[in-house]
C-alpha cells in the first residue's frame, strides 16, 4: 500500500485519522532522523488519533482528540528547542478551537488545559500552538494520567490579540470555558494505528492532510478562492505568500485605499503560517507608495492573513516582503527546520505586479 492510499484508509477508521511527525512509546518509538535537511521532509512515520468529543460555548468551538506521547520542536523567537517524552507521559494531548458559523480555525487564542478525575485535578498546562503536516495548526503538549478511567477535561481560551475584520469584528473578545468528558485505557491508546515511512522520511515533502471530520480544516484558501485580485506569490524557507489585493479594505480595517493582504500557508499542504512578524515595502519606481507592518488579522473570506491599508497598488510596482519573526508555533516532526526553523530566520520575498 503506498502512502497515499494508507493515509487515507488510515483517515476512514472510526475515531481515528493521520497524524505525522508524532513519537510514540513502546513499538512505536521512532527512529530519528539524524540530520534532516532544512525545509519541509517527509517524518520518518504516520500515526493515528483519537477523537475525544467537542464542546461549544459562546463564539468558540472546539475539539478534543490524544495519541501517543511526541517528540517535538518549540520556537521562541529564533531560537529552537526540542522537547523530549518524559517517563510519566501517556498521552499527546490535542485540541483544536474554531468558529462555529464560518469554520474557520482560530489561532492565538491561547489554550490552557486542566484534566480532572473525580473532582480531583490531574494535570494542568498551558498548551503550545503547534503545526504539523496533516493537521496543520492546532494546540497540543504531553500529559500524564492517573490510569485507565473516567476523566474531565477542562478547555480555557482567552481573546483572540489579533485584528478581527468582516462579520468577525467584534467577537472573540471573550475568554470561555468548556468541559469534555474523556474515556482513556492504555489499551485503547496502545491499538492507534502507526506506521514508519522509512522508504520516504528525510527527503522534501510532506505526507498527506487528514480528513478532519466533524472539525475544520486549517488549510489557507486556494489562490483561485481568495477574494480580491491576486498579484503573485514567492517562496521563503517552505512558507508561500500568496498576495492579493481588494479594491477596499474589508469592514473594521480603517483607512482609505486598497487593501494588500498576504496569505501565508505551507508549501504543500496550504496550512496558515500563524503568528508571524511580517512587514512590506510597495514601491513604485523609485517612490515608496508604503512601507510598514502588515497587521495579522483575521476574516471569514481571507481567514488567518496578514494585511495593510495602501494608496494603490499600480502594474509595475513591486511589494518587497520581509519576515521579522518567523511563525511562534511548535513544530512536529518534518516541520521543524522549515519557516525559519534551523535556518533562525526567512529570506525576503519580492513580488512584481504586472
Amino acid at each position: 500500500m503506498n502512502r497515499r492510499a494508507f493515509l487515507q484508509a488510515g483517515a476512514a477508521l472510526t475515531g481515528s485519522a493521520a497524524l505525522a511527525g508524532c513519537t510514540g512509546l513502546f513499538e512505536t518509538e521512532p527512529r530519528p532522523i539524524g540530520s534532516p535537511p532544512d525545509g519541509v521532509y517527509i517524518p520518518t512515520h504516520i500515526e493515528g488519533m483519537e477523537m475525544v468529543g467537542t464542546g461549544r460555548h459562546g463564539d468558540y468551538a472546539f475539539g478534543l482528540m490524544y495519541s501517543y506521547p511526541h517528540r517535538f520542536w518549540n520556537i521562541n523567537g529564533d531560537s529552537i528547542s526540542t522537547t523530549e517524552i518524559q517517563d510519566d507521559d501517556d498521552i499527546h494531548l490535542m485540541a483544536s478551537v474554531w468558529d462555529p458559523e464560518t469554520m474557520t480555525v482560530l489561532p492565538e487564542t491561547g489554550l490552557s488545559v486542566e484534566i480532572y478525575r473525580n473532582g480531583s485535578l490531574v494535570s494542568q498546562e498551558a498548551i503550545y500552538p503547534m503545526l504539523s503536516q496533516p493537521m496543520g495548526f492546532h494546540y497540543g503538549a504531553n500529559f500524564g494520567l492517573d490510569g485507565d478511567g473516567e476523566y474531565t477535561v477542562t478547555l480555557s481560551v482567552g481573546a483572540l490579540p489579533v485584528r478581527r475584520s468582516g462579520w468577525f469584528e467584534g467577537r472573540f473578545s471573550e475568554a470561555t470555558t468548556v468541559e469534555i468528558p474523556f474515556e482513556y485505557s492504555q489499551q485503547a491508546r496502545e491499538e492507534i494505528m502507526f506506521q514508519r515511512l522509512d522508504d520516504e522520511s528525510g527527503t522534501p515533502g510532506a505526507v498527506d492532510p487528514m480528513e478532519m471530520g466533524m472539525m475544520p480544516s486549517s488549510a489557507a484558501p486556494a489562490e483561485d478562492d481568495l477574494p480580491g485580485t491576486v498579484i503573485g506569490s514567492g517562496m521563503s524557507n517552505d512558507a508561500r505568500f500568496v498576495v492579493t489585493v481588494l479594491n477596499t479594505p474589508p469592514a473594521g480595517i480603517d483607512g482609505d485605499g486598497q487593501y494588500v493582504a498576504v496569505s501565508a500557508r505551507s508549501r504543500y499542504n496550504r496550512m496558515i503560517l500563524p503568528a508571524m512578524g511580517l512587514e512590506g515595502t510597495l514601491s513604485s519606481g523609485s517612490e515608496t507608495v508604503y512601507e510598514g507592518e502588515l497587521a495579522r488579522t483575521l476574516d471569514p473570506d481571507l481567514n488567518y492573513h496578514y494585511g495593510a491599508v495602501v494608496d494603490s497598488v499600480e502594474s509595475g510596482d513591486e511589494l518587497l516582503l520581509r519576515t521579522t519573526v518567523q511563525p511562534q508555533t511548535a513544530r512536529h516532526e518534518g516541520y521543524e527546520t522549515a519557516f525559519g526553523g534551523r535556518m533562525g530566520g526567512m529570506d525576503d520575498v519580492t513580488v512584481a505586479v504586472e
